[in-house]
């Protein structure tokens, strides 16, 4: 697998955790969007695309974000700690969409990733800059 391409969005408040939104195009073929870059207690990392998981109401069947406390549809009590834990025992609230399965691959996205970003950043340090558009390809 070759990454062909990384567009990186930065993020307007660079005070905040959240540094930039991202795009890898891999092998010339496929688009993963929606790729995080943060900046963590040890550095930056990248943030695969996840969504937020949900269950469903035991009263109406309505679909609830689990940190919900009340059903969104008909206002029932939602019980509490509905989330399954991970292995350091935090609740699981979000699911990957698309992620790597082994770390050598983690390592390799990450580097060209962030290689992409530091690029980007440096660029934004220009009168000129204008930020990369993540829907329309480079001509």
């Amino acid at each position: 697998m070759e990454i062909s391409e990384v567009r990186v969005r930065l993020v307007a408040n660079q005070d905040d955790r959240l540094k930039a939104f991202c795009s890898m195009t891999l092998d010339n073929e496929f688009v993963v969007r929606d790729i995080k870059i943060i900046e963590g207690t040890g550095g930056l990392f990248v943030a695969m695309p996840s969504r937020k998981m949900s269950d469903h109401c035991g009263k109406c069947g309505g679909k609830n974000h689990l940190r919900a406390k009340f059903c969104n549809h008909c206002g029932a009590k939602l019980p509490e700690n509905r989330a399954r834990q991970d292995h350091d025992g935090r609740m699981k609230l979000h699911a990957d969409i698309a992620h790597p399965i082994n770390a050598q691959c983690r390592k390799s996205i990450q580097e060209n990733i962030l290689r992409a970003f530091h690029k980007e950043f440096e660029k934004s340090k220009e009168p000129v800059y204008k930020p990369v558009d993540m829907d329309t390809p480079d001509d």
